[in-house]
């Protein structure tokens, strides 16, 4: 009887359980059918195109563009960052992403960042790119403006994806949005691609489309043309392979390609013993980290040709860059500057088993000269104590410049340029650096001789020689960090790293021992890298953007570089004056400027086109060879500006200059 009644009992209260539990289900099922559908939990039944439409809605009650001052922008990742081409004092930042509490929220908020005021600008319009991450934009070079494509959204945790198609043209000097209506078929859907521009062209390559179920990666490049607002799209006989997250820089014969990611088919072994009669391997989707270099030659159509007529394409492929960041690292995306990439951050990740990848974060500067094909690492470094210089050396440049400008006035009265050469004064010459505008007194800021923390997919940008970092991500653990903030760097001095702003994030578990560990680890990986160079030698000899692999002849383009063929890369060996360690850009120029200035007018000999320009146009022109020789050599020249400072050495002054230094104080 006892056994029968504890059994009795038993039974009864697992009658008991499963009432109480049918009861919440059916509560739980009531509750949720009175939940709006729009509500954030769902994850798969979403009508995103419904939620786009409420955005579009919302937006129209917009009446006009307005801009209002504001905070920073949040923290976001997959944004947009870019220098304005018409101010070279502000940046703008669109887009991107955020995911909180499991919850994903997209931005399509404009910022403007005024850099010589310090200050944030939140524009809103009635017309506007709808919410989005991982589109791509860029400047629209002989155009002008900036052009948009692209992008994903996303149901709030993300069950379904949406890619744009849209087009999208941004006018920096009133804020104002146009959707692009082209003629013909566009790119599809895509997100994850880069653009970049070449003349009035706009080029796009690459990126994926997500349907949940399966990413494909995309390989196509379009063209389209700013004046006939047309895409183009060549069938090309060979191309680089599928990717995203690669680099996309422009150059003046086209376009360059760099690195990127995809997943790619492989069989894979079982981990297991055999069982029964199943296959011995399976298919899998295996990350690839890319490392190649291809360069798009663009020829535009002749002058002759109808307006229609598309340009010629063709990829070539290049050697790898000589002293590439290593290991090989993805989630970086350079920003162009004066015929160089500027690469920072990054993440490498080594996938350890099927449960879990290990990833190694970077947060090193790296240059890469394009023409020279060969990575510089950037470090920062102190300032140098200004020594005061005499005035009388101030006057001997006077006397110089003062010469220099009395043989251009001769050289050009002889050319018979536009006006009389010979009846213009000096007064009625203006150069570049005669008149210094006060700039206002900006907020003192924090400077750090410490690179930011490690990360990925910081978005960059540089303005006026100098490079900004905004946002980026950082992973510990299952935790992920998106940084609320942003850096900038002078790419000429590097001398510290000044804070924009910065907001701590919640629930940081970033250490000050992880950060300098991997700042000794950075150092020795630096001194494996110098050795590993010097032992290359001619293996690591970077070549320059002319065809490899392309069977295409033709007698108007460089002939192509082999394996075999050998080439300087240093900046310093060719005829023009280049640059002293410790010289400015200014003084460089003012040391230099009748040599370019003679350059230009043996060209102009050669040119009957370009024997009608004025002295203030052959000024400018002379200025822009300086400025362009300068930051041609400038990661070698400050590798001897390292070398003299280590061995007490200071600025270096040329014998000529003493005499005449000499020379004035007698």
């Amino acid at each position: 009887m006892v056994k029968k009644d504890k059994k009795t009992k038993t039974a009864e209260k697992k009658a008991r359980v499963a009432q109480k539990q049918d009861k919440k289900a059916a509560q739980k099922e009531k509750k949720n059918k009175n939940k709006p559908k729009d509500d954030d939990s769902d994850a798969e039944d979403v009508d995103l195109d419904a939620v786009l439409a409420e955005y579009a809605r919302q937006q129209e009650q917009f009446l006009k563009v307005t801009e209002t001052a504001s905070a920073p922008p949040s923290a976001r990742a997959s944004s947009t960052l870019i220098a304005s081409p018409s101010n070279d004092n502000e940046l703008f930042l669109f887009g991107g992403e955020s995911f909180v509490d499991g919850i994903a929220r997209f931005y399509n908020d404009l910022f403007v960042y005024n850099i010589k005021y310090d200050t944030w600008r939140l524009v809103t319009s009635p017309n506007s790119p709808l919410p989005r991450s991982g589109h791509a934009w860029c400047r629209g070079g002989n155009a002008g403006g900036i052009y948009l494509f692209g992008g994903e959204f996303s149901s709030p945790k993300q069950g379904t994806f949406y890619h744009y198609n849209d087009f999208w043209y941004l006018e920096p000097a009133n804020r104002e949005w146009t959707k692009l209506e082209t003629k013909g078929k566009g790119p599809p859907a895509r997100s994850g691609h880069r653009m970049t521009y070449f003349k009035n062209y706009i080029v796009l390559f690459g990126g994926f489309q997500d349907t949940s179920r399966q990413t494909k990666y995309l390989q196509d490049v379009w063209l389209y043309d700013c004046r006939e607002q047309i895409w183009h799209c060549p069938t090309l006989p060979q191309k680089p392979d599928a990717r995203s997250s690669f680099s996309l820089l422009p150059h003046s014969s086209g376009a360059v390609l760099y690195g990127g990611y995809s997943r790619v088919k492989a069989t894979k072994a079982p981990s297991g013993p055999k069982k029964g009669g199943g296959p011995a391997t399976r298919n899998v989707m295996t990350p690839k980290v890319h490392e190649d270099t291809w360069f798009l030659r663009i020829m535009p159509p002749e002058p002759t040709a109808s307006a229609s007529t598309p340009p010629t394409m063709r990829w070539e492929r290049r050697k790898r860059p000589a002293n590439s960041p290593s290991p090989a690292r993805v989630g970086v995306q350079m920003t162009f500057h004066r015929g160089r990439g500027i690469f920072f951050g990054g993440v490498h990740d080594v996938e350890q088993s099927e449960e879990g990848i290990d990833s190694e974060f970077f947060n090193d500067l790296y240059a890469w000269n394009i023409d020279r094909n060969r990575f510089f690492q950037l470090n920062l470094r102190k300032p140098r104590k200004q020594t005061k210089a005499a005035p009388v050396a101030d006057r001997g440049r006077r006397q110089r410049g003062k010469a220099a400008e009395e043989e251009l006035l001769r050289n050009l009265a002889a050319l018979q340029t536009k006006g009389a050469a010979s009846e213009m004064t000096m007064d009625s010459i203006e150069t570049s650096y005669e008149k210094e505008e006060e700039e206002p007194e900006r907020p003192q800021k924090t400077v750090s001789f410490e690179m930011p923390h490690i990360r990925f997919n910081a978005a960059l940008a540089v303005q006026d020689d100098v490079l900004y970092i905004f946002g980026g991500t950082f992973e510990k653990g299952d935790a992920e960090y998106t940084f609320d903030e942003m850096w900038s760097i002078d790419l000429d001095k590097l001398d510290g790293v000044t804070e924009i702003y910065k907001r701590d994030l919640p629930e940081w578990q970033g250490s000050e021992e992880e950060d300098s560990d991997e700042d000794e680890e950075g150092e020795d990986e630096d001194d494996d890298m110098e050795d590993a160079e010097a032992v290359q030698g001619d293996e690591a000899i970077a070549v320059p953007l002319t065809p490899t692999e392309s069977t295409v002849t033709d007698d108007s383009i460089a002939p192509s570089m082999t394996e075999e063929d050998s080439m300087d890369v240093s900046a310093l060996t060719d005829s023009k004056p280049h640059p002293r360690p410790f010289e400015t850009l200014k003084d460089f120029y003012a040391r230099t400027s009748l040599q370019w200035q003679d350059i230009l007018l043996a060209d102009a000999l050669r040119d009957r086109e370009n024997q009608d320009k004025s002295v203030k146009e052959i000024k400018k022109d002379a200025f822009e060879l300086a400025k362009e020789k300068f930051w041609d050599c400038r990661e070698e020249i400050r590798a001897l500006e390292i070398e003299q400072e280590e061995a007490g050495i200071g600025e270096v002054v040329s014998v000529a200059e003493r005499g005449e230094q000499g020379k004035s104080r007698r």
